[in-house]
């Protein structure tokens, strides 16, 4: 397998909660109370940020900071890009979710002939667009963006015209349009949804798993079925928040649903999908310090981390 590649991207621009930006030195942290020495056996890259837009005044409702969003989606992608041509394998620690587009952006540009398949682990579907948007809050929006999905069927707000210019550019960062199709994301633990974003999971038949399926049916014949339901696809990004995780656990990100994935769920679910040979890159998200004193989340996170990089290292073939 190639050497693994830590990339941080330290923004939280397009959350509606401060602190995500915070996350991955928690997770750093975290690391060094375990007595781990997991941040110095990789190679790390830390990407430039632009969370001090945060403090000008936003001219985007319905896409708020895009400008700055679309800047990230872009430095994620060739990042990305950067590290297939560098022989590593990426895995990559953001604050906020809406970066995850770059993450797919970036996969495809690397492999445009490859039918890429993606696994969802989020309490949320994270499928809004500009127009359907309840918040404007674009960590809402990555897999629109990746599945250049504007749900005009559903259009409830009326787009600025700058905001419809940045959103078009950033549908086609890596690739020009979709990067992926509807039938080739799948969703594992999404619990807190909109009626639009339901129009598309039924419109389109996205495979999806809730909590209580990983329980009733076991964990492994969801990872059998979320595998075999990407039978097609020729590799694997594999996309984690940890607001998948039971707030009753640790409260500790921007955006906590109720019953929600045990850690003991969470890393038994991560890991199993990561010995998929065909998984090209994996994410974890949305970890937020500032919201949890005792960093309890990024210690469950770290020890989701370390335990699927080990999983990666040891059953991962070469990305051809």
């Amino acid at each position: 397998m190639e050497p693994i590649k830590i990339i941080e991207v330290k923004s939280e621009i397009a959350a509606g909660t401060r602190g995500a930006s915070l996350g991955i030195d928690a997770i750093k942290t975290a690391c060094l109370d375990k007595g781990s020495n997991y941040f110095l056996r990789h190679k790390q890259e830390v990407l430039e940020t632009l969370n001090d837009i945060l403090f000008q005044e936003d001219k985007h409702p319905h896409a708020k900071f895009i400008e700055g969003v679309y800047t990230m989606v872009k430095r994620v992608s060739k990042a990305i890009y950067s590290a297939y041509e560098e022989q590593f394998f990426p895995i990559v620690l953001a604050g906020d979710h809406s970066t995850s587009a770059g993450t797919i952006a970036g996969i495809k540009s690397a492999f445009p002939d490859k039918r890429l398949g993606v696994i969802w682990i989020d309490a949320h579907a994270d499928i809004h667009s500009p127009f359907t948007t309840p918040s404007g809050n674009m960590h809402g929006m990555p897999l629109a963006m990746a599945l250049n999905e504007d749900n005009l069927t559903y259009k409830k707000n009326e787009v600025e015209e700058d905001t419809l210019l940045y959103w078009g550019k950033i549908k086609n960062i890596g690739i020009k349009g979709p990067k992926l199709k509807h039938k080739d994301l799948v969703y594992i633990g999404i619990r807190d949804f909109e009626p639009e974003e339901e129009y598309l999971i039924t419109k389109h038949q996205i495979k999806t798993f809730k909590t209580e399926d990983l329980r009733t049916m076991g964990i492994e014949k969801v990872t059998k079925e979320t595998l075999n339901a990407l039978s097609s696809c020729d590799l694997i990004y594999i996309s984690f928040d940890v607001d998948s995780i039971d707030p009753a656990i640790s409260e500790g990100t921007g955006t906590p649903v109720e019953n929600g994935f045990t850690v003991e769920e969470a890393l038994q679910l991560t890991t199993l999908l990561a010995r998929d040979p065909r998984v090209c890159c994996w994410e974890m998200v949305e970890v937020n310090p500032t919201l949890d004193s005792l960093n309890l989340m990024a210690e469950n996170a770290f020890d989701i981390l370390e335990a699927v990089t080990d999983a990666l290292i040891n059953s991962r073939v070469r990305i051809g």
